[in-house]
């Protein structure tokens, strides 16, 4: 996922990614031959009607099969592989409420719940709740070729809907990614308050400053940026092992850092000062400060705990990217 430039979030467009779909759908050719209203209280499952209340899954768990309804009604593609759009915002929003967008076509999924993607370079979309100009919106992003998928869910710019999607192959590949389960169940009041207790006094304000459609990344933040009370947040750290960036600039991958992903990953985690192979090692991140803990809080709520919670979490294979030759369909649960 590529350093993106402050601006309003749904009109940011990274400037790394189509080279790394790009470059990802590369490989997988030749690997393989070819978005209001107030939000409900309470835990809900993913399918419950509104107010039903149910245990609160663990951080961090795979949606069950029953979150992703009958693949097998699925149509076939006519193109590259068919997209369905599910509606799982636990009784907030009816599907004629639910809304995706990709190009130029636009629909709610109860007019239309299916797209025949065909091949397309470095593509987004959209997907709103209430109508279609709201600013309870997210995107995932991807690249689709003439015979493979490679895409991913993205918490760069700012987490604002729960997202996950499902790819399914020719093969029996079956992937999921983005939002874990609990991220689903619960409330939306409950996951911005989820969030402050468990990132540090210094994140907090996060989920402050541009509740209740989103929580920023950093970046995003006048806390963080030249001027705001944390803007040397990461100044101390970076200069030890000798960068001198400022800590909008860490947090986004900008400035020297946007051609040093493996710098870059390392300041991020709070791992920079170890030797390189440990660099590696996940279970070395985040264990100390400064760190980036809005990332963290998205990688422990994330399945499998794969995220992209800044540019370049792809680095050591920690971003909820997928790729695969010969897709059947991609599944994108969009929540509230």
């Amino acid at each position: 996922m590529p350093p993106t430039s402050p601006s309003v979030p749904s009109a940011r467009r990274p400037r790394r990614t189509a080279a790394r779909l790009t470059a990802a759908l590369g490989m997988a050719l030749a690997l393989f031959g070819a978005a209001a209203t107030a939000s409900p209280s309470g835990a809900l499952a993913a399918d419950a009607p509104l107010g039903q209340a149910v245990a609160a899954a663990p951080a961090g768990e795979t949606p069950p099969d029953s979150f992703w309804g009958d693949t097998s009604s699925i149509p076939p593609a006519q193109n590259v592989l068919t997209v369905k759009i599910l509606n799982r915002t636990n009784g907030a929003y009816p599907d004629d409420q639910v809304y995706w967008k990709f190009g130029d076509e636009e629909h709610s999924i109860a007019e239309q719940p299916y797209i025949d993607m065909p091949a397309n370079s470095a593509g987004r979309m959209y997907f709103y709740l209430g109508s279609p100009d709201s600013q309870y919106q997210d995107f995932i992003e991807f690249t689709v070729g003439d015979g493979a998928f490679n895409g991913n869910t993205t918490r760069v710019d700012a987490w604002a809907l729960p997202l996950a999607m499902r790819l399914h192959a020719s093969d029996g590949y079956d992937v999921q990614v983005g939002d874990s389960y609990d991220v689903f169940q619960q409330s939306r009041d409950a996951l911005f308050q989820q969030f402050k207790s468990e990132v540090p006094t210094e994140f907090q304000g996060l989920a402050d400053v541009q509740a209740p459609y989103r929580i920023p990344a950093p970046g995003s933040s006048p806390d963080f940026q030249a001027g705001g009370k944390y803007a040397d947040y990461f100044t101390s750290y970076a200069q030890s092992v000798g960068v001198n960036e400022s800590t909008s600039n860490i947090t986004g991958c900008a400035g020297s850092l946007g051609g040093d992903p493996d710098m870059c990953a390392a300041l991020n985690r709070h791992v920079a000062e170890l030797p390189a192979d440990q660099q590696s090692d996940p279970s070395q991140y985040y264990k100390s400060g400064p760190a980036n803990y809005y990332a963290k809080f998205w990688h422990d709520h994330a399945i499998d705990g794969l995220a992209y919670g800044f540019p370049y979490d792809d680095v050591a294979g920690q971003s909820s990217f997928v790729s695969h030759a010969d897709p059947q369909w991609l599944e994108v649960a969009v929540g509230f």
